[in-house]
């Protein structure tokens, strides 16, 4: 009985450590937190929605964004730069992205406020990483 106990209270433990595993990333330094970063992500909701089964909004869809193609997703009408635009989101060119879009890629049409604190924003990119297809690889 006490065997089953054990592996019964060991069970438990290892599906805990699933559903509070936090994806985390380094960017320059900072370690972003997907849990901070769910939070931190709340006002890039008005226009863009990560989970795959929301699809786009005002924004492109965020889903499985890191190592997409910029300007690529069908569905949605980009502004003219990021049609024009030949560059794959890594973490790193989403961290120079969301801390000044208006630098990053001149004449884009997102409306954000820039994300100024490096914390905030390497947990929103971590945040996003959560949201991937299946078996694809995490860019470093």
């Amino acid at each position: 009985m006490q065997l089953i106990i054990k592996l019964f209270i060991s069970c438990i433990m290892l599906l805990s450590s699933f559903v509070t595993a936090d994806t985390t990333i380094t960017i320059n330094g900072v370690e972003g937190s997907a849990e901070r970063g769910r939070l931190a992500f709340g006002s890039c909701r008005t226009c863009h929605y990560p989970e795959q089964s929301l699809g786009h909004n005002n924004g492109p869809s965020l889903w499985s964004i890191i190592g997409q193609e910029a300007g690529s997703q069908s569905g949605f009408e980009y502004s003219e730069v990021f049609q024009q635009a030949n560059f794959v989101w890594t973490p790193e060119l989403m961290n120079v992205w969301i801390e000044s879009p208006r630098q990053f890629l001149p004449g884009n049409m997102m409306m954000s406020v820039p994300v100024k604190n490096p914390q905030q924003r390497a947990d929103i990119i971590a945040y996003l990483l959560k949201y991937k297809e299946a078996g694809k690889q995490r860019t470093p």
